[in-house]
């Protein structure tokens, strides 16, 4: 089944869904991150990850200043059209930390 950005429920999120972001050929996890409708607009257009960054304020396109950017292989939508998956090509680190994936640390008890 197939649906339209105007689908996306943004509102739930205040204007803003998560978005799981996982290697392609993997299916690894590596970042999870936020969109709303105009940096999924911009995602869709360029065929490159662009992202609401929170701490920022703005949208960004993912490996802008690192190189590290990550084209779009497939978008998916959880069954309340409020949550996004993004299956990714990634070119170098995903993590800012310059980790393969920004899960990379193991929670102990």
């Amino acid at each position: 089944m197939n649906i339209r950005i105007d689908e996306i429920d943004f509102q739930k999120g205040n204007g803003l869904v998560p978005v799981v972001v996982q290697e392609a050929n993997t299916l690894e996890v590596l970042t999870l991150a936020y969109t709303n409708r105009a940096a999924l607009e911009l995602t869709q257009k360029t065929g490159y990850a662009h992202y609401y960054r929170r701490s920022k304020g703005r949208i960004m396109k993912k490996g802008v200043t690192s190189g590290n950017v990550q084209r779009i292989i497939q978008i998916f939508t959880d069954c309340d059209n409020d949550a996004l998956v993004f299956l990714v090509d990634q070119k170098g680190s995903a993590c800012h930390l310059n980790k393969r994936t920004c899960f990379h640390k193991l929670v102990l008890e």
